[in-house]
């Protein structure tokens, strides 16, 4: 049976060690995702080239909200907690964004709006794609919440403690190939293993070809 993607009220938690692969993989199920069709927000907390350079992405403050469809990047500083949270409750409010967070636990385990979106957003068709590489930070709603977890090369056993208490997988016992993760379908219980996603190159060729076309019809 081929494994399942995340279809557009699902939530994928992906984790994994710097280096990992995991950004790469997140612009991978970002770049099969309805951002013709609906604005998704990044959130790009460590300035990460390989978001900054999908074709066509547009930069947007903390204190903006998109109103078209496109890709629309966030670049939150250590300071704007606050401006972050309501952000987010902008977004749980007016519901049909899609939400990319790139590096999880830098939001922390008190933003209630994150949380709103991880417990209500399915109902608000708010897709959501939560990054970390320190799952033992993370709050654990992104684990409780997510449908889809995507496990990469991890370096501390907290870390793989954490994971497995919502992946049945023994990390510890195996480690993959380099860029290969486990993948977990939640609602079917079931663990595959993944090979490397394309490289970045053939990424952004697919994002170039929707979202060129988006450009020239707004």
């Amino acid at each position: 049976m081929p494994i399942r993607l995340p279809d557009e009220t699902k939530r994928l938690a992906i984790v994994g060690a710097t280096g990992s692969g995991k950004t790469i993989a997140e612009l991978w199920h970002l770049s099969m995702r309805d951002y013709d069709s609906r604005p998704w927000i990044i959130y790009n907390f460590k300035d990460d080239e390989n978001i900054d350079s999908i074709p066509y992405a547009q930069p947007m403050a903390i204190d903006e909200m998109p109103t078209k469809p496109g890709i629309y990047i966030v670049k939150p500083l250590p300071g704007q907690k606050d401006e972050l949270e309501a952000q987010m409750w902008e977004v749980w409010r007016r519901g049909g964004i899609g939400v990319a967070i790139d590096e999880g636990y830098m939001i922390g385990t008190r933003n209630e709006a994150f949380r709103a979106l991880l417990t209500q957003g399915r109902s608000k068709r708010i897709p959501m794609i939560v990054l970390s590489q320190r799952p033992v930070w993370m709050d654990k709603f992104v684990f409780t919440e997510s449908e889809f977890i995507q496990v990469f090369r991890l370096q501390h056993s907290d870390d793989n403690k954490t994971v497995e208490k919502f992946v049945p997988a023994n990390l510890n016992e195996k480690r993959l190939p380099d860029f290969h993760s486990y993948y977990y379908d939640v609602g079917r219980d079931k663990v595959s293993v993944l090979s490397p996603v394309p490289e970045m190159d053939v990424i952004n060729r697919s994002f170039a070809a929707r979202l060129s076309r988006l450009k020239r019809t707004v």
